[in-house]
């Protein structure tokens, strides 16, 4: 036992930042106690009052990569957040409304029937396309060449419900939504998320890759630094460093929960449990003012509007077994923390 222990012993790369008497402790333990289950490595990085109060990396000094805050990963469905929100600065500029039919901009989910599916319903997962599995939609996606084919292979899909009855988790909306600026601006996903997100927020290392066609829904990559930057803009209801990048309309109409009582919920993620727990545009909603958009390979950010913060953790692991419940417990000691007198 004395073997394995030291063989599993973490190396701390990094300090806590305490500000003022809040007392980091137990997060210190949290990351410490649980880095090993989630791929040995852990970024956390706590925002409030635009400061930097927390930020801390623990690595098993086994692994030859070591975690810090700028650490480039995939950080999957994280990426959802960001698309939403590049959807919305055409929103706000009035070249784009959330109302807007996808047949419009794209006759080919007409000619499926798919084209009176609006553009709100693909933030919020309710098209009423019924998507393969994950794994199998990003297999068949390796092999797209042009945005144009990736909406066609999205038109042929089948339906299972009317638009905006069934929500169903899946990479289908956002593309569409993708394909829709590009039809708009006559430029790439990639190039418009550069210039409307990242350059603004100095997401100097955050992009959707070098792939001919961008995957909105999970095709980012980041580090917790970066993606701090643009946590700290939503909360700040749209402004980062006195930069307008989202109105705060646009901030309030993501974190709405779009899942009423009356739509079926045709797939959610393992562990989030539709309830108090709900989805808006391109994030999930979290109970009063908190809101979240987690990754398959366990980062995990949120946004705490009632207590006035914002985190980001960053791991990489595909067992996601108690991840939710490690997620609402980091929660809980992050508020606790910040509630020290």
């Amino acid at each position: 036992m004395e073997m394995k222990r030291i063989i599993l012993l973490l190396v701390v790369c990094g300090s806590a930042g305490v500000a003022g008497a809040q007392d980091f402790s137990k997060v210190d333990s949290w990351l410490e106690a649980n880095a090993p289950r989630m791929g040995g490595r852990a970024v956390l990085m706590v925002e409030k009052d635009g400061k930097i109060v927390y930020s801390r990396a623990v690595n098993d000094r086994l692994l030859a990569d070591k975690y810090t805050p700028e650490t480039r990963q995939r950080i999957a469905s994280c990426s959802k957040w960001l698309s939403a929100a590049l959807v919305m600065t055409f929103v706000d500029e009035g070249k784009l409304r959330l109302d807007d039919t996808v047949g419009y901009y794209l006759p080919v989910l007409s000619a499926h029937g798919k084209g009176n599916i609006t553009v709100r319903e693909c933030l919020s997962h309710l098209t009423g396309i019924k998507e393969p599995s994950l794994w199998k939609s990003i297999a068949e996606m390796r092999g797209v060449r042009t945005m144009d084919e990736a909406i066609e292979k999205i038109a042929e899909m089948p339906m299972e419900g009317a638009p905006g009855t069934v929500f169903r988790y899946s990479n289908a909306g956002l593309q569409i939504a993708g394909a829709i600026l590009e039809k708009i601006s006559g430029q790439s996903f990639g190039q418009l998320f550069l210039e409307r997100i990242a350059k603004p927020l100095g997401m100097i290392n955050t992009d959707f890759g070098d792939r001919q066609v961008a995957l909105p829904a999970g095709g980012a990559s980041s580090t917790a630094e970066d993606y701090m930057h643009f946590l700290e803009m939503v909360r700040n209801r749209g402004v980062y460093h006195s930069v307008r990048i989202l109105s705060e309309h646009s901030v309030e109409e993501m974190e709405k929960n779009r899942i009423g009582t009356d739509v079926r919920i045709g797939y959610s993620p393992a562990g989030a449990a539709m309830g108090e727990v709900g989805y808006g545009y391109g994030e999930w909603t979290m109970g009063p003012g908190v809101v979240s958009s987690p990754g398959l390979f366990g980062a995990f950010p949120w946004v705490d509007n009632g207590r006035g913060y914002c985190a980001f953790l960053m791991v990489y692991y595909l067992d996601n077994r108690g991840k939710q419940e490690r997620d609402v417990q980091l929660m809980r000691l992050v508020n606790e923390a910040l509630q020290q007198p």
